[in-house]
């Protein structure tokens, strides 16, 4: 059967026979090839069944029905899996990571904005987390900055209002630079931060945030940050 060549859709042949199942079968790989978004590209085992049009991205060491199919879009069909062979440039929202994954032509690079032929990549990423004050002066918060990122900056919202004697204010940074991405930043549910570094700072070792309070100290409260940052990938290994 004649198929497509970018996404291997069937196509209808002169005087076919049962020509909806073609159609239905093209209809099916573009709406899972279009806005690809895939459940999972951590399940080594395919689930026993899915719901039509649930795509996951096979990983290396899959077994079952996915051995040797590593780096394949496996697409739940009509009762069974059809797969889909990735081109370079393809990008996939990837629901298990909540990023992006992009494929180079050899494999899939997670939070890659751009990739080269070698592998080489950009990743762009946001970790976010909510940080809870804990009392006193000052609060570093559990999460870190990862080691080998360059940070474009830092925002937070207050999910949950700050209080603390004497409390008027904040400021959050690191060690040695404690207002680096801002200060007399707000207490109020809802206040916002948008803390831009004055040029990109690259972390060499993973680096906590560093939250002091400002005309008193902390009680309580608890703000959602998100750290946006950069880190490289180099070409793969021949």
């Amino acid at each position: 059967m004649a198929r497509t060549a970018q996404l291997d859709l069937p196509l209808v042949m002169p005087a076919q026979a049962q020509k909806h199942v073609t159609v239905n079968e093209a209809l099916a790989r573009l709406d899972a090839a279009a806005q690809l978004r895939v459940v999972s590209s951590q399940l080594t085992t395919p689930p026993i069944a899915g719901m039509d049009g649930q795509s996951y991205l096979v990983p290396a060491g899959a077994a079952g029905e996915w051995a040797g199919l590593a780096d394949r879009i496996a697409v739940w069909s009509n009762g069974g899996w059809t797969y889909l062979d990735p081109r370079a440039g393809w990008r996939a929202w990837d629901e298990s990571r909540n990023g992006y994954q992009a494929f180079d032509g050899t494999a899939w690079i997670p939070d890659a904005v751009i990739v080269s032929p070698s592998g080489a990549g950009t990743r762009c990423r946001v970790v976010e987390f909510v940080h809870s004050m804990t009392p006193g002066n000052s609060s570093w918060t559990s999460v870190s900055i990862p080691s080998g990122s360059q940070v474009v900056g830092v925002t937070g919202r207050v999910v949950a209002a700050l209080s603390g004697p004497g409390l008027t204010g904040w400021r959050i940074g690191v060690d040695g630079s404690d207002n680096r991405y801002g200060s007399g930043l707000g207490i109020g549910l809802n206040s916002y931060l948008i803390g831009l570094s004055g040029t990109p700072v690259t972390y060499y070792e993973a680096t906590a945030l560093l939250l002091s309070a400002e005309g008193g100290s902390f009680d309580a409260g608890a703000i959602c940050l998100a750290i946006h940052l950069l880190e490289l990938e180099p070409p793969r290994a021949v």
